[in-house]
């Protein structure tokens, strides 16, 4: 079977979608957290990236600046991340995640993480091993991409 490139584009367009509803639909189900997928993207973000601005957490989530700062005002209301001023420049704000954060960040990345992983439970070895390096593949696709943004 050949496959061509548009065949595979098609696959990637059909697939993460279906992929990405599982996961919104487990993190709705983790009512511990009450966290949305983007709530989620930006926790994890700001946990990987202590100290981001929030034009960076917006560009990474791909919101404007103001639906971003929305949703920090809400993740700082609920005191899961923290704003500053920058050290060495006050126009800069800095936001970090807190304790309260990481503990709900953690509780529903594990939960969701058990979810994949039942998912993919009943796939060979080598079946396991294609979808790994597919992923990762793709994630070095699309990463630059985020980055150049």
């Amino acid at each position: 079977m050949v496959t061509t490139i548009e065949d595979v584009a098609n696959e990637i367009f059909e697939t993460v979608p279906v992929v990405m509803r599982a996961i919104r639909a487990k993190l709705r189900q983790h009512r511990d957290a009450d966290l949305s997928v983007a709530q989620f993207r930006t926790l994890a973000f700001i946990d990987r990236r202590n100290g981001v601005s929030l034009s960076e957490v917006a560009s990474h989530i791909g919101l404007t600046l103001p639906s971003m700062s929305k949703m920090v005002d809400g993740l700082v209301n609920r005191k899961l991340i923290t704003r500053s001023a920058h050290d060495s420049d006050r126009r800069r704000i800095c936001l970090s995640i807190t304790p309260a954060g990481k503990d709900i960040l953690q509780s529903s990345y594990a939960s969701t993480q058990a979810f994949l992983a039942d998912k993919v439970s009943g796939l060979s070895a080598p079946e396991l091993e294609a979808v790994s390096t597919a992923l990762h593949l793709l994630q070095g696709l699309f990463v630059y991409e985020r980055e150049v943004e």
